[in-house]
């Protein structure tokens, strides 16, 4: 891959940058959880002082594990199904669970799709819409002939309650028998966020998040028109004992649902 400077992005689409390295840095290691030999090659590629960010972690990964695990999922059933990926960053999730037939619609703001562009491989089954998520127009690039997984991995936290309800019912309304996942955090992250700010290290505090939900409120979510069914996804496992058992544990336990940053499935019909 050809190497270009990545120290244009700020604001939200910086924590591409964020995550990209998180997740990198994991499938490095020899007893990584996740294998993604494409984040290697990409956070590589991109002139970033990546120290910046601080010290790393595991939670990206397990992220997108739960995602993978729920696009895996979908494919199984509809194996030529379009994936839209909403605000995807510098993700490469196309690589660890293309099927070889499925479709994958990339939406995000110029600079990153500029950056995907550059440095991603090319293929017919990856196409790009450089745009917000907000802008509802990147619905008409959509063919649900084989059926429709939404992702929207580390997107809304960063939107307001209205809009974040205001996309839900559109992609009902657009797609009736689509599927949407998305990952949220709980009320005490997002007002923390937004009265003292996440200061991963002296040089990067990350944008506020003011959008916050929980698995204890899905009777907002089946209250949208369209929404057929909601459930939370089980965190996969992590490495070491806490991130292996107990988290997974704690997922599974009902009273602690306010307290917990869910990954979330909501079926549209």
């Amino acid at each position: 891959m050809p190497t270009v400077d990545g120290r244009h992005l700020d604001g939200v689409s910086e924590t591409a940058l964020l995550t990209l390295h998180q997740r990198a840095t994991e499938a490095a290691r020899p007893d990584g959880i996740i294998d993604d030999p494409m984040a290697i090659k990409l956070r590589d590629s991109i002139d970033y002082d990546y120290a910046h960010f601080g010290r790393t972690h595991q939670a990206t990964a397990l992220r997108a594990l739960a995602f993978d695990n729920a696009s895996r999922e979908f494919l199984a059933a509809h194996p030529r199904a379009t994936v839209v990926a909403l605000a995807e960053g510098l993700q490469t999730s196309f690589w660890r669970v293309d099927n070889g037939q499925l479709t994958w619609l990339s939406v995000d703001l110029e600079p990153i799709v500029q950056l995907r562009r550059q440095l991603l491989p090319a293929t017919d089954r990856l196409q790009y819409r450089a745009q917000s998520a907000l802008d509802y127009s990147w619905m008409e690039a959509v063919d649900d002939s084989c059926g429709v997984l939404i992702t929207a991995e580390g997107l809304f936290q960063y939107l307001q309650r209205a809009e974040v309800f205001d996309l839900i019912e559109r992609c009902a309304r657009r797609f009736p028998n689509g599927r949407l996942v998305f990952d949220s955090v709980p009320r005490i992250l997002s007002v923390y966020s937004q009265r003292r700010g996440f200061r991963l290290s002296e040089h990067y505090t990350a944008p506020p998040m003011p959008f916050w939900f929980t698995a204890d409120r899905y009777a907002e979510l089946r209250a949208v028109p369209g929404v057929r069914a909601v459930r939370e996804l089980p965190a996969p496992p992590g490495r070491g004992l806490l991130l292996r058992s107990v988290i997974p544990l704690a997922y599974r336990v009902s009273a602690l649902r306010k307290f917990r940053a869910p990954t979330n499935l909501v079926d549209f019909g």
